[in-house]
């Protein structure tokens, strides 16, 4: 469709389908668009980008806060924001695929990599300020401020728990302990908040809940 095609004057006959019926598109109508080439018994839908559609205000009785515009993705996926990035190596990494995610929408990963650098990019999306993670990144406290500075910026996280040999919690680091700490080349162990991270019972009162906040970083 030609880029002059940038006014679409009735748009309710496109609204769940993917057919050309009445609409009005640049002054043509659903009819006069060519859909088939050639051949008269090719079936096409019309592609719209964009420029091509403009939204003229008016009056509606349409309440925003009861529009739903939630779209089934797939059977088992339904995203909040119809929105889904395009699976380009220009347009969707990790990144894209984090920023579409916390929008509502979703970033489909490109296939223009190797499979073991694909399943890097799922991971760096699955971590990155998840609800809950059942195998979390961590450091060591031999660790040095840059290591875990590395580790926060491929994950995309904004701190990091601190196990021993044993795997055993110890304490936990994250951008506000290393805030204002100049040297890179620093342990962990120097500027993490130790355990036990929880010191107040269940059922403090909130004075001894303060309490136990103020003596912490």
């Amino acid at each position: 469709m030609s880029r002059g095609m940038s006014r679409l004057e009735e748009s309710s006959d496109l609204v769940g389908s993917p057919y050309v019926r009445d609409a009005h598109v640049g002054g043509l109508t659903g009819d006069s668009v060519p859909t088939g080439g050639d051949d008269p018994h090719k079936v096409a839908m019309l592609g719209l980008t964009f420029d091509d559609v403009l939204l003229l205000p008016a009056a509606s009785d349409v309440v925003p806060a009861t529009a739903d515009t939630s779209s089934q993705l797939t059977t088992k996926i339904r995203l909040k924001v119809p929105l889904v990035s395009s699976a380009m190596d220009t347009v969707t990494e990790s990144r894209m695929a984090i920023a579409m995610a916390r929008a509502g929408g979703m970033g489909v990963l490109h296939r223009n990599l190797p499979v073991a650098e694909q399943a890097g990019q799922v991971e760096m999306v699955k971590r990155s300020e998840a609800g809950m993670v059942t195998d979390p990144v961590t450091c060591r406290p031999d660790n040095t401020l840059a290591q875990v500075d590395a580790l926060c910026a491929r994950f995309r996280i904004s701190g990091l728990p601190v196990v021993d040999d044993d795997g055993a919690l110890v304490g936990i680091i994250t951008n506000r302990d290393m805030r204002f700490e100049v040297d890179q080349g620093k342990q962990v162990a120097e500027v993490m908040t130790k355990a036990p991270l929880i010191t107040a019972q269940e059922g403090s009162v909130r004075r001894l809940r303060w309490a136990c906040c103020a003596g912490t970083r």
